[in-house]
């Protein structure tokens, strides 16, 4: 389990006081690009260990009465379906959980942008959807030349073609539901509508990777990379900091290719840019904050190791490209590891080649490594689920948590009534069994009260899970990974 090695509360203080010296540099309208995730940004806590997930958040309601949310979606996002990979959720029902979470927070959501629209038949749909619900939805176009053709980007052909959206308050917080959403074009474009209607509107960033004050190669850096392989962002060396200030900053590469954007849109706005990089325009304080380097680089180094599993069973699936797996084996030679620096994946592979069918290990919080194999009831990951649970409540690894009495009806009803073909009980249908059980059993309750400690925990299994698998290991906040096989040749896998 990974040491803390960074102060969360020195992140908040910090972090807000910043966010607030950037506002009070405009007059009038500040439009805050937030990037990364406003909820829930469990990279960030993976890889900075001690940074709570919506620590974001939490500095946002400081501002909720000043502040309205636009939620950015790119229009090919929805056409390719395109999944949140930490939720298992797609981009277009994200929108919807984060209206939700923000209205539940008493935050303002205002509406939603889609960007990149090119008359999308799934954009069409889903912006009906939307207005049937009562969301004010723009539309902003694909704009050609883009980033590099300032003149005619930064005229009414360009950004002047996009949709104006109309806002209420002075702080206007630009997110979305992942990277590559078009959160800065929204806010370029923006910037040059309300420049046209006379309005003298700011534009900060608050992006928590890569960290600036930390070097390019630091493995919380390269594990940024690894999580947006499927873009195919770099980090860089900000050129323009280094020109105007003669330091060496990290950005990365979208960033600078659209400084000079930024600097055009400004010069036209105040007559001069507030700006002279890319560093300079962020308001990011989180390697202000890391107390303990040791541990936060094992935390990124072993992100970076599951980034390369999961992109692997996508590549699998046939939906990651060989060439994200090529970039993130080049990032862990980058970052001098390999596999073996997760435990678990050796255990696991070493349980499947000794019994012949699927395994699965869990490293526990005080590093014990715990096994499952695949029985004529149980699944691996069930197995392994239970296995786990005996341990960290101290229950004798010979006891029987449910009955085969429990067991068998459930497996008849699968089989015989709800059409499956595989009886053995999957992680869910087991929790369900042992809680049935914990009403009578004492060491079934016990079991039960260790699901929390599960929380952090790695697993690893030998073949790629079945999705209710993945998505109950994911809500007990376990750290998933799985060899990019499945365990049938079959052609469907579900």
């Amino acid at each position: 389990m990974s040491k803390i090695g960074f102060d969360n509360d020195k992140y908040l203080k910090l972090q807000s006081e910043h966010i607030r010296e950037r506002i009070n540099r405009f007059s009038g309208k500040l439009y805050l690009e937030f990037g990364g995730k406003l909820f829930d940004d469990y990279h960030a806590s993976r890889v900075l260990p001690g940074f709570a997930p919506d620590s974001k958040i939490n500095m946002l309601l400081e501002l909720k009465d000043e502040a309205e949310i636009v939620i950015v979606i790119n229009a090919g996002d929805i056409e390719k379906n395109k999944v949140r990979g930490d939720l298992g959720i797609t981009y277009d029902a994200d929108v919807l959980r984060l209206i939700d979470a923000f209205r539940s927070k008493g935050l303002y959501v205002g509406s939603v942008v889609l960007t990149q629209y090119a008359e999308q038949l799934s954009a069409k749909n889903y912006q009906k959807k939307l207005e049937g619900l009562g969301i004010k939805v723009y539309r902003h176009y694909t704009i050609p030349g883009y980033p590099a053709n300032i003149p005619f980007i930064v005229s009414d052909e360009g950004y002047g073609k996009n949709e104006y959206i109309e806002t209420s308050r002075s702080l206007i917080v630009i997110t979305a539901p992942g990277p590559g959403s078009g959160k800065m074009a929204t806010c370029l474009s923006q910037l040059y509508h309300e420049n046209k209607r006379g309005v003298k509107a700011g534009y900060a960033k608050f992006e928590t990777f890569p960290i600036w004050n930390i070097p390019l190669k630091h493995p919380v850096n390269l594990a940024y990379e690894a999580a947006t392989a499927d873009l195919n962002d770099l980090n860089m060396i900000d050129p323009f900091h280094l020109e105007a200030y003669g330091k060496t900053t990290v950005n990365y590469n979208r960033d600078i290719e659209i400084f000079p954007v930024l600097n055009a849109m400004f010069e036209q706005i105040l007559g001069e840019s507030p700006y002279k990089s890319p560093t300079d325009m962020g308001v990011n304080m989180a390697g202000n904050c890391i107390f303990d380097d040791e541990a936060v680089s094992a935390a990124a180094n072993e992100e970076i190791v599951r980034r390369y599993y999961n992109t692997m069973c996508l590549n699998r699936q046939g939906i990651a490209g060989d060439e994200q797996v090529y970039k993130i084996e080049l990032l862990m030679k980058q970052a001098g590891i390999t596999p073996e620096i997760r435990p678990v994946i050796a255990a696991a592979n070493k349980k499947a080649e000794e019994t012949g069918a699927p395994a699965a290990a869990m490293e526990l919080p005080d590093g014990r490594i715990i096994t499952g194999k695949t029985s004529s009831l149980l699944g691996a990951s069930s197995a392994l689920l239970l296995n786990a649970l005996k341990a960290l409540g101290g229950i004798d690894d010979a006891a029987e948590l449910i009955s085969p009495s429990i067991i068998e009806p459930i497996q008849d009803l699968k089989i015989n009534h709800l059409g499956n073909r595989n009886p053995r009980l999957h992680t869910d249908e087991v929790l369900i069994a042992l809680s049935i059980c914990a009403a009578s059993d004492p060491q079934a309750e016990t079991a039960m009260q260790q699901l929390e400690k599960l929380k952090g925990c790695e697993v690893h299994s030998s073949v790629i899970l079945a999705q209710v698998d993945t998505q109950t290991f994911r809500k007990l906040g376990v750290n998933l990974t799985c060899e990019p096989v499945y365990q049938k040749n079959s052609l469907y896998h579900k």
